[in-house]
């Protein structure tokens, strides 16, 4: 005993400020939300050439970016002077819609109240599924388990059965080996259920979409509450997104 209180003085406190108090120290090369210049020309062709994804479309003369879909390559930012890759890591949304970037402003979403939040504002019990996942999401979604992270500090916790969650956070594009057991796991979760698309395979199918061994996202097969993009969504994106889905303020409005 007297030696593990000596190791825990020895290391102090180890969990970051974030997102109770400070905004996420990001690593120097993260690539954030996609940002576009409207008053910058756009090579068309090269970008749609570049994309693997065909995250990136022009229309009329006018880019815009499928977050959803982009694998945050960098490869349209390379060819175009338009395009460029911020530090923003706000990026999860509650509507499909809002995950296109097109040059307009991008005001951050802000927590909101919803049947989540009034139900499981200050506890929210996990359900992981990996449906054909390569485990970059997967990992990234678990480091908010460790000391560094703590999301349990939050009432965020992990479960081992879908009878014991409130929500299911799926990570892959539905592989056709997983169908099932996914579907199996949204049935057997006590209703309500929320169900979180994790990383640009859930949100789309990313690299996979078309692939007849894949259903090009999580809402092909169940409905989506949440869309986290990102290949994979580093993991202040994942923990924010799902701060503000149960209505919690995050970061800078802890500050404000």
């Amino acid at each position: 005993m007297l030696k593990s209180l000596k190791a825990r003085l020895f290391q102090g406190h180890r969990t970051g400020k974030f997102p109770t108090s400070a905004p996420p120290a990001l690593p120097e090369n993260f690539a954030g939300r996609p940002e576009i210049d409207p008053g910058k020309p756009v090579d068309a062709a090269a970008v749609e050439s570049v994309c693997p994804t065909h995250a990136a479309q022009v229309a009329g003369g006018k880019l815009a970016i499928d977050t959803g879909k982009c694998i945050f390559c960098g490869k349209c930012a390379e060819v175009c002077d338009a395009v460029k890759f911020g530090k923003e890591y706000r990026m999860a949304v509650m509507q499909k819609s809002d995950l296109i970037s097109d040059g307009t402003p991008y005001t951050p979403p802000v927590p909101q109240q919803n049947a989540l939040a009034e139900l499981c504002g200050r506890s929210l019990k996990i359900r992981q599924v990996s449906a054909g996942g390569c485990a970059a999401c997967e990992l990234d979604f678990n480091v908010l388990n460790t000391l560094a992270w703590d999301m349990g500090r939050f009432g965020i916790q992990v479960v081992a059965s879908p009878r014991h969650a409130d929500c299911i956070l799926v990570t892959g594009p539905v592989s056709q080996n997983m169908l099932l057991a996914l579907k199996k796991t949204y049935d057997a979760a006590p209703r309500p259920v929320w169900v979180i698309a994790c990383g640009s395979c859930a949100v789309s199918g990313g690299i996979f979409a078309g692939s007849p061994e894949v259903n090009d996202g999580v809402d092909s097969v169940l409905p989506v509450d949440l869309y986290i993009p990102g290949c994979p969504p580093h993991p202040s994106t994942v923990l924010e997104g799902i701060m503000r889905l149960m209505g919690q303020k995050t970061g800078k409005e802890v500050k404000a």
